[in-house]
This record gives C-alpha cells, sequence and structure tokens, in this order.
C-alpha cells in the first residue's frame, strides 16, 4: 500500500515511515501543505496521513483543496488538536479518521488498515502509459507486446515516472522511492539508472519517452 506521511516533524514522519514499512506499506514523506498540492500527494497514494498545523498551507487547506477538486483517498488527520470543535472541522474537510497527539503507532497502523479496506476496491497490479504496460506483480514491462527485462532498480524508477505520467518527478523523489525516504546522498547517482533504462526504452526511437526537465527532474510524457 501507498501511503504518504505529511508532516512537518520529521521525527515523527521517520517513526511512522519505519513502523508502516516494516507492516508492508511503502511510504513518502511530505514536509508542508504546499509541497503536497504541488506534487499531488493525495491524489498518488492510497492512504494519506496529514497533519493539520503545517507550514505555508494548513493541512485542513489542503484536504478542502483536494476534495473539492474531486479527490476520494482516504486521509488520515494527525494533530494536537484534540477538541470536539477541531474534530468537526476535519471531519468537514473531509478527512475520514482522526487521531490526536501523542498517539500509538499501532493503533495508527491499525486504522491505515481498517480506513483502506473500508475504502479501497481491489489493488490494480498493472500501470499503463500509452504503449507501456508495467506488472507489480511479475516486475515485467511489456512495450508494444515486448517483455523487456528490468533491474529492480530500473523498474522503481519506471514505476514511479508511470505514476506520475504526465508530471515532474524531482531526483530527491526518485532517491526516496528507490533507497530511502529520508534520502540525503547526492541525486545525480540516479541519471545513470535513467540512461540505461532509456537504452532499453528508445531503441529505435529519435525522441525519449522519458524527458529530462532541467533543474527539476525527469517527466514521462505519454498520451
Amino acid at each position: 500500500m501507498l501511503v504518504a506521511i505529511v508532516e512537518d516533524d520529521p521525527v515523527i514522519a521517520k517513526a511512522v515511515a519505519t513502523a508502516a514499512r516494516e507492516a508492508g506499506h511503502e511510504c513518502t514523506w511530505v514536509p508542508d501543505g504546499e509541497t503536497a498540492v504541488r506534487q499531488n500527494t493525495l491524489l498518488s497514494n492510497d492512504v494519506v496521513i496529514l497533519d493539520v498545523m503545517l507550514p505555508r498551507m494548513s493541512g485542513l487547506e489542503v484536504l478542502s483543496a483536494a476534495r473539492d477538486a474531486g479527490v476520494k483517498t482516504p486521509v488520515i488527520l494527525l494533530t494536537a488538536l484534540g477538541t470536539v470543535t477541531d474534530k468537526l472541522a476535519g471531519f468537514r474537510s473531509g478527512a475520514d479518521d482522526y487521531l490526536v497527539k501523542p498517539f500509538a503507532i499501532d493503533e495508527l497502523l491499525a486504522r491505515i488498515q481498517a480506513i483502506h479496506r473500508r475504502t479501497s476496491n481491489k489493488p490494480t497490479m498493472e500501470i499503463e502509459a500509452g504503449p507501456l504496460q508495467l506488472s507489480l506483480a511479475t516486475q515485467r514491462l511489456s512495450l508494444d507486446g515486448r517483455t523487456i527485462n528490468l533491474t529492480p532498480t530500473e523498474f522503481s524508477i519506471l514505476e514511479l515516472l508511470m505514476r506520475f505520467n504526465g508530471q515532474v518527478v524531482t531526483r530527491k523523489m526518485l532517491c526516496e522511492h528507490v533507497w530511502a525516504f529520508d534520502w540525503d546522498g547526492p541525486t545525480n547517482v540516479i541519471e545513470v539508472h535513467i540512461n540505461r533504462l532509456r537504452g532499453k526504452l528508445d531503441k529505435g526511437r529519435e525522441d525519449s519517452y522519458i524527458q529530462t526537465i532541467r533543474g527539476r527532474g525527469y517527466a514521462l510524457a505519454i498520451d
């Protein structure tokens, strides 16, 4: 399950992400509301854990904007504000659940599982973008009916690019997706894998499926 943690406190975010990963989930961390909106965090995950008191843009503002846009991803609000009035404001903004700090990690994990079970359909095991078909079950890529062998790293990179087809994916996002959510190493390491991936995808093509967006990252641009 893809779980996003929108939380400005890195200690809390890391603790939640570590526990969620140990429970078998894939996690991303977003440190503020503005970034969550820019990266379409509520659209691209299965469950979102959203702090209310965020810098730049509050959690309630992020949630209201997403619901107004028709995004139905389950959201658990995580906050120190625990009055009845605060909870009602959260639910009116579109929250599916509400957990007050301090909280037990095991309770949060149980709520993630329960809310996903209540709201999700059978998860898709394939991602498609034009002629590309990526099977999450078999870890294989099909391009125009032809199977292409990918390394685990190449598979992870392409998976994220396909999930965000048409959008910019930063080098840091790719590094965090492939290696660690709190990656702080050099991000240019991803370029080697991108070039190898292009070599496998772009045979016989003049342009590449994977575009370099100078100063920002990469984008898969397939209608």
